[in-house]
């Protein structure tokens, strides 16, 4: 497992770029989000960010948007991917 916070600031925009491996999950729990302004994009979906809670597979493309006037704060929990079994996970570098 591998934690870490992300502060996005007003006008910020993530480039389009995709995660290392299909390995793991990333969970975007909110901690301060604005009411309007944020949005994700994970492969061909689009999602506000006024989600508290969002799981998505990073190996897809994905982009986000911080158009909001305040800053965005999230706690980002990576884990691995339920469909590995625990032989797989042994093996495999941390995440």
């Amino acid at each position: 497992m591998s934690i870490k916070y992300s502060i996005m600031h007003p006008g910020t925009h993530v480039w389009p770029h995709t995660g290392p491996t299909n390995c793991r999950l990333r969970m975007h729990l909110g901690l301060v989000i604005p009411k309007e302004g944020c949005r994700i994009r994970c492969a061909q979906e689009y999602r506000g960010c006024l989600l508290a809670f969002l799981i998505f597979d990073d190996s897809f493309e994905h982009e986000v948007w911080q158009d909001a006037e305040s800053y965005r704060l999230i706690f980002i929990v990576d884990v691995w991917h339920p469909e590995l079994t625990a032989q797989q996970r042994r093996t495999l570098p941390a995440i």
